[in-house]
């Protein structure tokens, strides 16, 4: 049977004449992730792509272009390899750059349609750079590009791997020039954080990123028994569980910490390990592997407090799916949740040491079952506080209002700030 062309930017929805612009088509957006659903082990952007596809207006029409397998796994997903697959009004290829029939299969679609926005998802990913570069190879019509950086730009971030990043960052403002492009980020500070690498950048600010519903879950009963601590990240130096493993070692009272996440760096990982085995026998620690985004918030639920003192996250979905638990975070003060965290949503630790980090963990396991309780309340708080006062416009909808001339319901920010020179 000859396999069905899609006309793109067409779905079941749209080619009912369901969503129309003005100029008679839907707004026509090409998104690359490098992961996505069904994958979970590129953790927050994998969910922050997954609400902007689902949460856009039936105006837009996306097509999704992501690898065929999971973050650091050689096995393609089950049926999806090479395919497209529906996903409400989005539609989504799943590429293998090995196979050729994949190029064949995306290249004949593609360049059929002209695109109204390329949005991409990191700086440092191919599945960025090919399609821009395919853009000013004119392989590509697409009218206008946005990056998404994903807290790439941050010092944090930046700190790693340091030399390779500003050959990167050469190679991207030499990319960008003379596109039309916008850079997406979740914060102010974020913005900030984009124009110090690219000073010329213009910058749309918009912290809509999770579909989590506005009432956190309810407090479980009164659990007496030593503190129960969480962490939930990929298991990589950004997120910096060795800290956490150091300030354990200097506790004194006693304390239980379950880890989750993908092990994505082997030799940040052996450098855990050491310090597992050398935690006193006040400090239980345990590895209890990967954990799917659809279980995270349930997991949570059963902590008294959730511990990330991460280098660095443009939005941190952890800290909103643990604060939507009803559970405490302590975090450092390198995320966009600083404000919410002191308005009872846990601690935040500004100084990233060891002995400060272990003052906060014996501070926390020194409180009674029922101020353990009384906090994971205010956290509670603190989230229905922080979701009733975010707006819930989509960023693509944001680019497709300020295209067609209208007002965007929230506006590029036009704080600026130095560079990073290179």
């Amino acid at each position: 049977m000859p396999e069905k062309r899609l006309a793109f930017g067409e779905s079941t929805q749209h080619r009912a004449g369901v969503g129309r612009g003005a100029a008679g088509r839907p707004f026509r957006v090409l998104v690359t992730c490098a992961v996505f659903e069904p994958g979970f082990r590129g953790g927050g952007p994998v969910r922050s792509v997954a609400h902007i596809l689902d949460g856009a207006s039936p105006e837009v029409a996306p097509v999704l272009v992501t690898r065929d397998r999971d973050l650091g796994t050689r096995a393609a997903y089950p049926g999806l390899s090479g395919r497209w697959v529906d996903r409400g009004a989005s539609r989504i290829f799943y590429f293998r750059a090995r196979r050729p029939r994949h190029w064949w299969l995306l290249g004949r679609e593609l360049r059929a349609v002209r695109f109204d926005l390329l949005y991409v998802n990191s700086l440092w990913a191919l599945m960025s750079i090919v399609p821009i570069l395919a853009v000013r190879l004119r392989m590509l019509r697409v009218d206008r590009v946005m990056v998404a950086p994903r807290g790439e730009c941050s010092a944090g971030a930046l700190s790693l791997k340091t030399a390779k990043k500003r050959l990167f960052v050469i190679g991207w403002r030499r990319l960008l020039r003379g596109l039309d492009t916008h850079f997406h980020a979740s914060t102010d500070q974020e913005a900030a954080d984009i124009r110090r690498v690219f000073p010329w950048a213009t910058v749309v600010v918009n912290a809509n990123q999770t579909p989590l519903p506005p009432e956190p879950l309810p407090v479980p009963p009164l659990s007496p028994g030593p503190l129960r601590l969480v962490f939930v990240g990929r298991i990589a130096a950004m997120k910096n569980l060795t800290l956490v493993l150091e300030a354990l070692a200097g506790v004194r009272r006693p304390v239980l910490l379950d880890i989750y996440g993908p092990l994505e760096d082997a030799a940040y990982w052996q450098r855990c390990q050491t310090l597992l085995s050398r935690l006193p026998p006040t400090a239980r620690a345990t590895y209890r592997g990967e954990l799917a985004s659809t279980d995270v918030r349930r997991v949570i639920a059963g902590y008294d407090a959730a511990v990330l003192p991460t280098l660095g996250e443009n939005f941190g979905h952890v800290i909103a799916e643990s604060l939507s638990a009803s559970c405490p975070v302590v975090c450092s003060d390198r995320t966009p949740w600083t404000a919410v965290l002191r308005d009872g949503g846990g601690e935040v630790l500004e100084d990233l040491t060891p002995t400060a980090l272990t003052e906060r963990i014996e501070r926390l396991a020194a409180l009674s079952p029922r101020q353990r309780h009384s906090a994971r309340v205010a956290a509670g708080a603190a989230y229905r506080r922080w979701w009733q006062r975010t707006s819930r416009t989509n960023v693509l909808d944001q680019v497709r209002l300020g295209a067609s001339g209208a007002d965007p319901t929230a506006p590029a920010t036009t704080a600026a700030a130095g560079h990073i020179p290179v």
